[in-house]
C-alpha cells in the first residue's frame, strides 16, 4: 500500500522535529515509516509516556528552546512538524477568537517581512491577552530561525507539516501565503515553499475507528515541488445515513480516477476485540444545544471523537436496555480508538488527556507518507506489541538523560514543577502551556 504522493523519496534521510509532541502520536507514525524523530513536549505526564515508549524527547518549553537552545538541536533535522495549541482561536470569526486571529495574522506578516525576534516579542507584549496566542507562531519562528543557525549552515527545513482543529484553517491559509512568499534570510534573499491546499480531513477516511476532523498544512521547499494531500482509503461516516459506506453497505464501491476503491469505515467492534457482544457508547456531551441529548454510537459504528474527557463516556453493554451500571472505556481502549498499539505504555498522570490530545498514529502515517513521498506500511503494524521500557532499562535512562538532563527526574532546564505539575489544571492558566496540557480545550 502506498501513499497518494508516493513517488521517489526526495529526502535521502528524513529526520523529524516534532513540536508540541504530546504522548507520541506523530512519533509513532514516524517510527512506523522508518523515520527518526525528536519531540519537544512541555507536559511531564506526556513525557513519562514518551520515555516508556522509547521516543526521543526534550522535556522543554518550545519557545524556550527556540530562544536559548536552538543551536543544540541536531543539525540533521530536516522536517518540521507539530500541532501548536490553538484554544484562543476556537471562536474565530467573532469576539476574542477573531481578535486573536487578527493579531497572529499581523505577526505572521511581520515575521515574513523580516521582523526580528525582539520586535515580535515586543509586539506580543503590547498586545497582551492570552499568552498562548503566541504559541501558534512557533513553527514559523523555528523555520526562520533555521535559516540563521550556524549549526545548520543556514539549511532550511525541507518539509513543514502542521495539523490542528478545523477552527484554525483561516490561520493555516495565512501560513500558506507566507511560506509561498518565502522566508527571509539575513542577506535579503528568500526561501520559498510550495504548499498543498489547506484542507480539513476526516480521520475515519484513513482507517481511524473514530470520527475526527483535522486541518492539515503540508509544505515542501520549492525545489521539491508541490506536495500532495493524503488520498483517502476509507469512506467517511455519515451520521444521517449511518449504514452508508460501512461494512454492511450493499452498494458496491467503484474506483475513482484510477484510485483503489474506498474501503468501509472501521467500526469499534473491529478494534475493541476484548468487548464481546453488542455495546453502545453514550457521549459525555449534549448535542443540538441540549445538554441532556447525549449522542449514542453503537459497536457497529466508529466512535465519537476521542477527547480528554473520554473516560466520562458511558459504555452500555445492553443497547436499548436499562441504564444500569454503565461501563467506561479503559485507557488502552481509548488509545486503540486513536490507533495506538494495544499495549502502548501510557504513563504519568491524566492519561485521558494524553490520549485525547494525541494525533492518531494511523492518520499521522498517511499525512507524513504523503508529505515525504514514502510508502505506507501495513496498518496491522500498529496493532502489534509495543515494547515498554522499564525505569531500570539503559535505554530509558538514556532517553530521560537526554530529555531532562537528569537520570532520576526533571533537570534544571525542564519546565518548573509548579508550572506543569498536572495536565488537568485549568486551561485558563496564565502560564503558556504546550502539548497535552495546552491543547485540551481545542478538542
Amino acid at each position: 500500500m502506498t501513499s497518494s504522493g508516493a513517488a521517489a523519496p526526495f529526502l535521502a534521510k528524513p529526520r523529524i522535529l516534532d513540536l508540541f509532541a504530546g504522548p507520541g502520536g506523530l512519533d509513532v507514525a514516524a517510527k512506523m515509516l522508518g523515520v527518526p524523530s525528536l519531540g519537544i513536549e512541555w507536559d511531564k505526564d506526556a513525557c513519562e509516556t514518551r520515555y516508556a515508549a522509547g521516543l526521543r524527547t526534550w522535556h522543554a518549553d518550545v519557545s524556550e528552546v527556540r530562544r536559548e537552545r536552538f543551536q543544540k538541536l541536531p543539525a540533521d533535522l530536516n522536517v518540521l512538524a507539530g500541532g501548536p495549541p490553538c484554544q484562543t482561536y476556537s471562536v474565530a470569526g467573532s469576539g476574542a477568537g477573531r481578535e486573536a486571529l487578527d493579531k497572529v495574522k499581523e505577526l505572521i506578516h511581520r515575521l515574513v517581512d523580516g521582523a526580528g525576534e525582539e520586535n515580535v516579542d515586543e509586539r506580543l507584549a503590547e498586545m497582551g491577552g492570552d499568552p498562548r496566542t503566541a504559541l501558534v507562531l512557533e513553527p514559523l519562528r523555528y523555520a526562520i530561525k533555521a535559516l540563521a543557525c550556524p549549526n545548520r549552515n543556514g539549511r532550511p527545513f525541507d518539509v513543514i507539516v502542521l495539523e490542528q482543529v478545523p477552527a484554525v484553517k483561516a490561520l493555516w491559509d495565512v501560513y500558506k501565503k507566507a511560506l509561498e512568499k518565502g522566508l527571509p534570510r539575513e542577506d535579503g534573499t528568500r526561501v520559498r515553499y510550495e504548499v498543498a491546499e489547506v484542507k480539513t480531513l476526516h480521520t475515519e477516511a484513513y482507517g481511524v475507528p473514530q470520527t475526527r476532523r483535522r486541518t492539515i498544512l503540508i509544505a515542501r521547499l520549492a525545489e521539491h515541488g508541490v506536495p500532495p494531500l493524503p488520498a483517502p482509503t476509507h469512506h467517511v461516516f455519515n451520521l444521517r445515513r449511518p449504514e452508508e459506506g460501512g461494512p454492511d453497505d450493499a452498494q458496491p464501491t467503484l474506483p475513482v480516477d484510477g484510485a483503489a476503491p474506498l474501503r468501509p469505515w472501521v467500526a469499534m467492534e473491529e478494534v475493541l476485540t476484548s468487548r464481546r457482544g453488542p455495546f453502545e457508547i453514550v457521549s459525555n456531551y449534549g448535542s443540538g444545544g441540549d445538554p441532556k441529548n447525549r449522542g449514542i454510537r453503537t459497536h457497529k459504528q466508529p466512535s465519537f471523537t476521542v477527547t480528554g474527557k473520554v473516560s466520562r463516556n458511558a459504555v452500555r453493554r445492553h443497547p436499548n436496555g436499562p441504564d444500569l451500571d454503565p461501563d467506561r472505556l479503559t485507557i488502552p481502549e481509548a488509545g486503540i480508538l486513536q490507533t495506538f498499539p494495544p499495549d502502548y505504555p501510557w504513563g504519568g498522570g491524566d492519561q485521558s488527556q494524553q490520549v485525547g490530545n494525541a494525533v492518531p498514529p494511523l492518520f499521522g502515517m498517511h499525512v507524513l507518507a504523503a508529505a515525504l513521498s514514502l510508502p505506507l506500511p501495513p496498518e496491522e503494524r500498529l496493532r502489534e506489541s509495543w515494547p515498554r521500557l522499564d525505569r531500570t532499562d539503559t535505554r530509558y535512562t538514556d532517553l530521560r538523560l537526554e530529555g531532562c538532563e537528569a537520570s532520576g527526574g526533571c533537570g534544571p532546564d525542564c519546565p518548573k514543577p509548579e508550572d506543569q505539575a498536572s495536565s488537568s489544571a485549568a486551561s485558563g492558566s496564565s502560564r503558556p502551556r504546550t502539548g497535552a496540557s495546552a491543547k485540551r480545550s481545542a478538542k
